[in-house]
């Protein structure tokens, strides 16, 4: 998979949860990030990539840039308030179920 689709993922993830076995969450959330998340964060990899002298973006990338770009694209439910959990515990749930694409040397790597 394309980091790309990897930032798609991010994004649906947070729309569905349990689509990606994160059942415990899924009633944390009333809204996901919507397209726009994973534009807003490829483009925000690339120019980390470009300030780190690279002409290509790592899955690192989006992952470090993740909370950034869609954390105030979460609507949380009452429930998830009450408990006092925030957007970024549910993108760390994400972040750590949603695999990285591999990096595949010797290869450009385009997103």
């Amino acid at each position: 998979p394309s980091l790309i689709a990897y930032a798609v993922s991010l994004a649906e993830a947070t729309r569905d949860p349990r689509s990606v076995g994160l059942d415990d969450i899924a009633g944390l959330v009333d809204y996901g990030a919507s397209p726009r998340g994973p534009i807003a964060l490829v483009q925000s990899a690339r120019a980390l990539a470009l300030v780190h002298g690279r002409e290509y973006v790592l899955g690192s990338d989006v992952r470090s840039l993740a909370k950034d770009a869609l954390r105030h694209r979460l609507v949380l439910t009452y429930r998830a308030l009450a408990e006092q959990r925030s957007a970024d515990d549910i993108l760390d749930a994400v972040l750590e179920r949603v695999a990285a694409p591999p990096l595949e040397l010797g290869r450009p790597v385009a997103a």
